[in-house]
């Protein structure tokens, strides 16, 4: 005898992505490796020299996160002053993301996270990294790389003055008479 209601699969309902599926487990399988490596580590050394690394990866990190982000509110700043030019941040000078990635990766306790945050903070890599993540996004969300994705630079192409025109708003499809009052 069946009481509960009865396990009913909605046709219209999406199937779940491959992402969706395998995320769960690719992390599990990342923090196991972590794990298992820290006790190699540990066992080769001993725990005061992994504390010691984990410990220092921490305050690198913070310091790489605390920099990067300094970075990004400079150029932010610069960039908000009036005539002032957007930067391109394949210049050099921006591009502060993946550095940001790269420190948060050396704060997270493992040493393949250190790995991948090496590869993010070392600049043939991270300039790599920046060209096939907006070749990505490009290609599924029609990211356009630049400031602010392109879109207050035209603007400012085309009103390169910043004028503000003032003025009142007048539709004729309504009727000023006609509005209730309450």
């Amino acid at each position: 005898m069946m009481t509960g209601p009865s396990p009913q699969t909605d046709p219209t309902r999406p199937k779940r992505s491959r992402t969706r599926t395998f995320l769960p487990l690719g992390i599990a399988a990342w923090l196991v490796l972590e794990i298992w490596l820290l006790t190699v580590v540990a066992e080769a050394a001993d725990g005061f020299t992994v504390f010691l690394l984990l410990l220092a990866g921490v305050v690198v990190g913070a310091a790489v996160i605390k920099r990067a982000g300094r970075r990004a509110w400079q150029n932010l700043s610069r960039s908000m002053q009036p005539g002032a030019a957007p930067q391109d941040p394949a210049a050099g000078s921006g591009g502060s993301s993946f550095t940001m990635l790269g420190g948060l990766l050396l704060m997270m306790p493992g040493l393949i996270s250190d790995v991948a945050a090496l590869v993010c903070l070392f600049p043939p890599t991270r300039a790599l990294l920046r060209k096939r993540a907006e070749a990505m996004l490009s290609r599924r969300v029609g990211y356009v790389p630049g400031p602010m994705g392109g879109g207050f630079g035209q603007d400012r192409m085309r009103r390169p003055e910043g004028k503000v025109i003032q003025g009142e708003v007048i539709r004729d499809d309504e009727d000023p008479h006609s509005a209730s009052r309450d």
